[in-house]
């Protein structure tokens, strides 16, 4: 670890963009269901939620859409100090809402400020980052998001006791402190060496790279050998002009872009969001009663969002991105269709009809076939797969694929999918889970077969790879199944003139 110990430092510092996310996640699922909270805003309807719910992520997709630029523009480094900012301003439009539409337009805000930090912090973090090491640095983002998540459940599990209006704005109110850190500690960090070369700056960019891969050893064979690459293919990007969104429509980058959007599209169709934004109201249905029962329920969720994101953050680099996110659409797909299964079987009625007194008295109850605790067990084991799989690599597979120019237009499209999607599920899952039942898990089983199907056919294998080797590794069939032998004879081949190069 010694040699990557800057890139960790860095990479960790960048990733409590993440954990504003998640905290944002964790205390709106529970906000929701707080008895202060309904009654301040007149008990809101599943639409109304769905509204205060949704327009953080609708924030997002606007920002996310203009994070590229900006990226771009002022660099990665100072877009993710600029959004934590915005999300300071955010949050204390949200603490003091005296009505909805002051908490929706907060919230908003708050989105923007998401949108452009979950585009810029694993651009970034993909750009400092060594490709052994690449897909480790990035997954550190969805670790922070996870340990978001679960800090804001156990807080408003303790100021749901507090009988009075704080019980809801005193969450609100400390969700400033982590924008607060990341405000003070990103003006400390390296820019990206890559958008440095980008801008011309060429010797600040060989010292950052000194600084981050040799200890600040100017004549590392390794760091010069890595800045002589990127360089170069800088300067091979400049002088065929990929510069316009326009790029991202044409051949080869076209097909990048397509398997980053479908990347970021069937994370949020694993119905991820619909698991977190309304675990509460779906576990007080599988049968957990009282009070606090439903949020202790969804704080030991949080729990296992955290645990099960550590073996992802540990092997990725080993695994591959291709096995990862095909391994945990099986394992989210079983967990919704015995979920719904479960639900199907008990959502029947037992009619029992008794004459008393020549009086018929008739009773109808519902039908327990499954117990409760094998949906709520699915509903865990749904979360620990989505963690270890769908969680950290949907955010490395995007970022790591395009080339540098249009690195961060691409992630900025294939984002703004991520929020898009995320805007529609958390929209739309109040009404369905009244409406659909055990057919909205069943949805989401479909959507995971699919996914399946689509990476073994599509998906190239990236892990490993320089950024600059990407040109390779795309440039060949459609069909990623195919082409597996190609890719590795060719960057076979550039390894053996790199080392004869070397050697002269």
């Amino acid at each position: 670890m010694g040699r990557y110990a800057q890139s960790y430092l860095i990479a960790g510092i960048a990733s409590v963009g993440g954990l504003l996310f998640g905290y944002d996640i964790g205390i709106i699922a529970n906000i929701l269901a707080m008895s202060w909270f309904r009654l301040y805003f007149r008990y809101p309807d599943a639409t109304q939620v769905g509204v205060i719910t949704s327009f953080l992520t609708l924030g997002c997709f606007v920002g996310a859409l203009g994070a590229g630029h900006l990226c771009d523009r002022i660099s990665r480094k100072r877009t993710i100090i600029m959004a934590s900012l915005i999300f300071v301003v955010g949050s204390l439009i949200q603490a003091v809402a005296t009505n909805t539409g002051f908490l929706i337009f907060g919230r908003f805000v708050n989105g923007l400020a998401v949108g452009f930090l979950s585009q810029a912090v694993p651009t970034y973090q993909c750009e400092l980052a060594a490709p052994e090491v690449r897909g480790r640095l990035i997954s550190l983002q969805q670790w922070s998001i996870t340990w978001g998540i679960v800090v804001a459940f156990w807080i408003c599990i303790g100021t749901s006791n507090i009988d009075s209006n704080l019980s809801w704005r005193l969450p609100l109110y400390l969700q400033i402190i982590p924008a607060a850190i990341l405000l003070v500690a990103m003006p400390r960090m390296p820019y990206s060496p890559r958008w440095l070369l980008l801008k011309g700056r060429d010797q600040e960019a060989l010292l950052v790279l000194a600084r981050i891969r040799s200890g600040g050893d100017m004549s590392d064979p390794a760091m010069v050998q890595e800045y002589k690459s990127v360089r170069e293919a800088i300067e091979i990007e400049n002088r065929v002009s990929l510069k316009s969104y326009s790029e991202l429509l044409k051949f080869p980058i076209r097909r990048r872009l397509v398997l980053g959007i479908l990347t970021q599209m069937f994370q949020q169709l694993t119905g991820i969001n619909t698991i977190m934004y309304y675990a509460p109201s779906i576990f007080r249905r599988a049968g957990i009663g009282g009070n606090s029962g439903p949020m202790i329920a969804q704080g030991i969720n949080g729990i296992v969002n955290v645990l099960f994101t550590i073996p992802a953050i540990l092997f990725v680099d080993r695994w591959g991105r291709r096995l990862t996110l095909m391994m945990g659409a099986i394992g989210c797909g079983l967990s919704y269709l015995i979920l719904a299964i479960s639900i199907y079987l008990n959502s029947g009625t037992v009619t029992k009809i008794e004459t008393v007194n020549n009086v018929q008295l008739t009773t109808v109850s519902s039908k327990i076939v499954i117990p409760p605790w094998v949906g709520i067990t699915m509903i865990y084991t749904f979360v620990a797969s989505f963690a270890s799989s769908w969680g950290p690599v949907a955010w490395i597979y995007p970022a790591e694929i395009f080339p540098m120019s249009m690195r961060s237009k691409g992630t900025s499209i294939t984002t703004a999918t991520n929020w898009f999607f995320n805007f529609i599920v958390g929209l739309v899952s109040p009404m369905l889970i009244h409406s659909m039942s055990w057919g909205l898990y069943a949805l989401f089983f479909v959507f995971m077969v699919i996914a399946v199907i689509v990476i073994y056919l599509f998906y190239p294998e990236t892990k490993g790879r320089s950024l600059e080797q990407m040109e390779v590794i795309f440039r060949g069939s459609v069909w990623a199944i195919r082409d597996q032998s190609r890719i590795a004879e060719e960057l076979n081949n550039e390894k053996q003139n790199k080392e004869r190069y070397q050697n002269v």
